[in-house]
């Protein structure tokens, strides 16, 4: 599979960079670059790509803003975020408009390609280094006393771990040898369950109450 990426961030150095990069990989062909949300939402328009990179800071209006009309046109194009902040509510306002995953520009190279290719897939990615950051603005001052999983069965706390490893729904089925819509049917349980709203939120709880301390690794 051809992945086209269509680039958005508001410095050229960065886009040429990107554009070089991305391009080693025989599966990636960048399609397009834009320096502003308004040229990206014209030139995404024509280009048609698979997945669209944006960046949050653009000089014109937010990349949020871009993503929202990005989204209202072309419902199924994947959407990656790949921004500088470690905000929470920038993430959880991007995951709210079902974005594919959200990478620090501070993440691994690696982290960014699986991102591209998970969204191009359809899938939702959380990265390690974007929940690490999330998770520090959350710690909390003591440690929980309580067994903070009662609730939750054997295989959810399994599938719980790997979520919070940054692990795709497919590659969470792939370890457990389980269907994506069985895993899809655990998370929705265990959101549930805990009174959670989203992957983000499901992720940064088993983080915070240290899941790997209760599961074994897999």
């Amino acid at each position: 599979m051809n992945i086209r990426v269509f680039l958005v961030d508001d410095h050229e150095v960065v886009r040429a960079g990107l554009r070089v990069w991305l391009e080693m990989e025989p599966d990636i062909q960048v399609v397009g670059e834009a320096g502003t949300a308004h040229e990206a939402l014209e030139k995404v328009e024509a280009a048609r790509p698979d997945v669209v990179v944006v960046d949050l800071r653009l000089p014109d209006q937010s990349g949020l803003s871009a993503i929202r009309r990005i989204r209202q046109t072309h419902p199924r194009m994947g959407v990656v975020v790949l921004s500088s902040y470690a905000n929470e509510r920038f993430l959880s306002e991007a995951l709210g408009l079902r974005v594919h995953a959200y990478v620090l520009k501070e993440a691994g190279s690696d982290e960014l390609l699986r991102a591209i290719r998970a969204a191009a897939q359809g899938e939702h990615l959380l990265t390690r280094a974007s929940m690490s950051a999330l998770l520090n603005q959350h710690r909390p001052s003591q440690p929980s006393e309580d067994y903070p999983f009662a609730s939750l069965s054997a295989r959810e706390m399994e599938i719980l771990a790997l979520l919070a490893e940054g692990l795709t729904n497919r590659e969470i089925g792939q370890r457990l040898f389980l269907s994506e819509g069985t895993v899809r049917n655990y998370i929705s349980s265990m959101m549930e369950k805990l009174g959670l709203r989203n992957r983000v939120e499901l992720a940064t709880y088993a983080l915070r109450h240290n899941i790997h301390d209760w599961v074994p690794p897999l």
